[in-house]
């Protein structure tokens, strides 16, 4: 479980690819504090396993499944990717509750600036849109973001400078994919409201009021 709030941005050293998978090997620093084989990290906001450690770097395999749901595939040696441990029980909780498991992959349509700060625009399948309410949280390639509009397509973020600064979606050009995670909260409401629906409480009653 993490929390969306970026501890580091680390980088690409090489991925070794296979038939349908590969290995990532990452450069860090501040992640790699207290981390062992086995333990999770999330790279772009996908759980992945650290399978070795050597002085300054991390390897993790990455499956055909994740391969397939994920933009991890994208990367190559260079790239800056998102990082942060697994939480603990005595984390600071600032953004919200991301289990790295991605639902599915948004594309970049549209960014401008506004000031300080700078709007981005993510084309998203239905079924992460479903979930997605203004003012609500999403994660986008592992970081933990308000959503400020939401139309039939798409939604938009506004980052402010110290975003900007600590993530990498200050890079992300238009066309470019990443990695979505809804509210996980919303999706169990909803399974739960399948099995035994309150009278007048929907789902659209629940975006209606920013639930």
């Amino acid at each position: 479980m993490f929390t969306g709030i970026v501890e580091e941005m680390g980088e690409v050293v090489s991925l070794r690819r296979g038939a349908r998978s590969f290995t990532l090997t990452i450069r860090a620093e501040k992640v790699l504090q207290g981390t062992e084989v086995g333990d999770s990290i999330a790279t772009n906001g996908v759980c992945l396993t650290v399978t070795r450690l050597q002085e300054g770097r991390f390897e993790a395999d990455v499956m055909p499944e994740t391969v397939e749901r994920t933009a991890l595939g994208e990367l190559k040696a260079g790239d800056g990717v998102n990082l942060e441990r697994a939480l603990t029980l005595s984390t600071r909780l600032g953004g919200h509750l991301v289990s790295g498991h991605i639902d599915a992959t948004g594309r970049l349509v549209d960014r401008r600036e506004d000031d300080t700060a700078l709007w981005l625009t993510f084309e998203a399948p239905q079924s992460v849109l479903r979930y997605v309410v203004q003012k609500g949280s999403i994660a986008i390639d592992g970081v933990s973001l308000t959503v400020a509009r939401v139309t039939e397509h798409t939604f938009s973020v506004s980052l402010i400078p110290h975003t900007q600064a600590a993530t990498t979606l200050h890079c992300r050009r238009i066309g470019e994919s990443v990695n979505l995670e809804c509210d996980m909260i919303v999706k169990y409401v909803e399974k739960l409201m399948g099995k035994a629906p309150v009278e007048g409480l929907t789902l659209d009653f629940l975006r209606e009021h920013g639930f």
